[in-house]
């Protein structure tokens, strides 16, 4: 079992910068793959990054590559996502999931996550 927390959302302009963090808890987090997601109101929820068990690979979305970078600190059992440069259409409820099934491939693929965080809401003003 895992338990994922999120914090760090929050109200932000447009162009501006948040860091959003995702404590784990029970099993180890430095033994699986990690990803952020989103789901924005009437829409599906979409990947936007994932880090492998090292950190030494990421993916992103299209949609936020050079303005997001997600990294990890195995000792703390925490993900980071730093969002920069953001824009209203990053407005979402923002996910942490781990993908306790890979280790060495950060997948974008929704199905491969199996314990979810319960959501920060971040909202980009413009």
């Amino acid at each position: 079992q895992v338990q994922l927390v999120e914090s760090g959302g929050g109200l932000v302009q447009a162009g501006g910068s948040l860091r959003l963090s995702c404590a784990a808890s029970g099993r180890a987090s430095s033994n699986y793959v990690m990803g952020w997601f989103r789901q924005a109101p009437g829409k599906e929820r979409e990947f936007v990054a994932a880090i492998n068990w090292s950190g030494g690979s990421t993916s992103y979305a299209d949609s936020v590559k050079g303005r997001f970078t997600i990294s990890r600190d195995n000792a703390k059992n925490t993900v980071y996502l730093q969002m920069n440069s953001l824009k209203p259409e990053d407005t979402a409820v923002y996910y942490c999931a781990a993908n306790t099934r890979q280790v060495y491939y950060p997948s974008s693929r929704i199905q491969n996550y199996d314990y979810w965080g319960q959501g920060t809401q971040v909202t980009v003003s413009s």
